[in-house]
């Protein structure tokens, strides 16, 4: 009994440590020098901003000139009308976004007896020790034990990944399994290996470079008992290296846009659209049902080595399954820090998303599910219509920059003013800080350094590779 009583307090001990070292990592103090660069860029942004304003407000009667011109010829009346006309369906479809979010509640834990058996797999591709943070963080959560089945999978590494997976093994025992691939083939192929071997009846996806909280499992896998037709369920991504870099400060405000914000609306019409690596669950039947064709996924010929993550959401939605987001099961990931990799990063999705979208484009529209299916169809075509409209978009944009670079300029900065309000009113609203004035620095990079990642993916979609490896 004593030493039941000592490992209790000692495992909680570990786990306070573990939070506190969370913690420290997202709230470490910075340098002077950090503060005083991170300050300038981001008055710099607000600087820049301002003269966009100032720009608009010199060149307005331009801008009234140039529509005016534009009505007066055929193609320009025309274009005026599309125009008009995905304006008032983007405002529509942002205000039905807005209605879902509002209406998205996350489903409470519930309690052990209820939880189902879980296998929870970590693909890992040199990652040195933050495979080892992971697996710790992964072993500290309050789920059953005896319900619980842990896998790290190294594919191939080429650094000490394998060391420090098996120092997690030495220390968690029979907690964890590894295994090794023989040669580096990919996520899909070693989650693939993890799925084979999981017994649980809930696979559990957590990347390599991600940290979970204590509750992250048992909340988000607690929906499996709550909704039957669930098959999926999206774990909430926050930025882990956001102490210094500008770029991860930019992209937490993102993530937080992305995943409680558009994630939430999703997840009340039952259509996540993607489940993220870094954390997502999977009922193990729905799985299974479409592995095979997963795993040999081609697009054009080739075989499919990124976007996994959507391709099998996209293969669960067909089935006629609801996928869901679960705001309150929280993993924070490493994301890049420099241009080049950010820009592979995107690069990577977009493509991904052309193909997945060119795949749901085959069933959405069909009698795929029982449920409502027009809020799959919507978020179906406003995805798509971003990738038609993308070329479109870019020759406008360098027309309207060779005939009027600085109206061109007051105009995307004013967007950028409004669109960015928005985000730092939800930042601040969810997490009371700050840090959300990041969104308006983001805008300013993604339009003018990152606008052509779109159209660029969609061009070389058929193109292979992880690119950041």
């Amino acid at each position: 009994m004593i030493n039941n009583h000592l490992f209790m307090h000692n495992s909680t001990l570990n786990q306070n440590k573990l939070f506190k070292s969370i913690k420290k990592l997202l709230l470490i103090p910075k340098t002077k020098t950090e503060i005083t660069q991170n300050r300038a860029i981001l008055i710099s942004s607000f600087i820049f901003i301002a003269f966009g304003l100032y720009l608009l407000s010199i060149f307005y009667s331009d801008l009234e000139t140039f529509n005016n011109n534009r009505k007066e010829s055929l193609l320009g009346l025309s274009f005026l009308i599309i125009a008009t006309s995905l304006f008032i369906y983007k405002a529509f479809f942002f205000i039905y976004t807005t209605y879902n979010y509002f209406k998205y509640k996350p489903i409470a834990s519930v309690k052990d007896q209820s939880l189902p058996t879980c296998t929870v797999i970590i693909p890992a591709y040199n990652e040195g020790k933050q495979v080892y943070d992971t697996l710790i963080s992964i072993s500290k959560s309050d789920y059953p034990k005896n319900k619980l089945q842990l896998i790290a999978i190294d594919d191939g590494s080429l650094d000490n990944t394998w060391s420090w997976i098996k120092k997690a093994k030495e220390e968690l025992k029979d907690e964890l399994e590894i295994f090794k691939q023989p040669k580096n083939q990919g996520k899909r192929h070693a989650l693939y290996r993890g799925f084979n071997l999981g017994k649980g009846d809930v696979f559990v996806t957590i990347d390599s470079d991600s940290i979970v909280t204590k509750d992250t499992l048992r909340n988000l896998v607690s929906p499996f008992s709550k909704d039957e037709n669930c098959a999926a369920v999206a774990g909430n991504i926050r930025v882990l290296n956001n102490k210094k870099r500008i770029i991860p400060k930019m992209l937490d405000v993102s993530f937080v846009m992305s995943f409680e914000f558009v994630r939430s609306a999703e997840s009340n019409l039952n259509t996540v659209l993607c489940t993220p690596g870094a954390l997502a669950a999977y009922k193990k039947d729905a799985v299974l049902a479409c592995l095979d064709n997963w795993i040999n996924q081609k697009f054009m010929g080739k075989p499919s080595d990124i976007g996994e993550d959507r391709a099998l959401t996209n293969m669960i939605l067909k089935q006629g399954k609801n996928v869901l987001f679960q705001r309150n099961a929280i993993a924070y990931t490493n994301v890049p820090e420099e241009y080049p990799g950010l820009y592979k990063m995107f690069i990577r999705w977009s493509r991904s998303n052309v193909r997945e979208n060119l795949e749901m484009s085959k069933y959405v529209f069909t009698n795929f599910r029982k449920n409502n299916k027009l809020g799959a169809r919507l978020l179906f075509i406003s995805q798509f219509s971003n990738l038609l409209l993308s070329y479109p978009f870019v020759l406008f944009m360098l027309f309207f920059v060779m005939i009027h670079p600085l109206l061109f300029l007051g105009t995307t900065l004013f967007s950028i003013l409004i669109i960015s309000s928005f985000s730092l009113l939800f930042f601040f609203t969810r997490y009371k800080s700050l840090q959300g004035f990041w969104a308006f620095t983001y805008s300013i990079v993604y339009t003018f350094a990152l606008f052509w990642i779109t159209p660029y993916a969609i061009a070389t979609a058929r193109k292979p590779g992880w690119l950041t490896r």
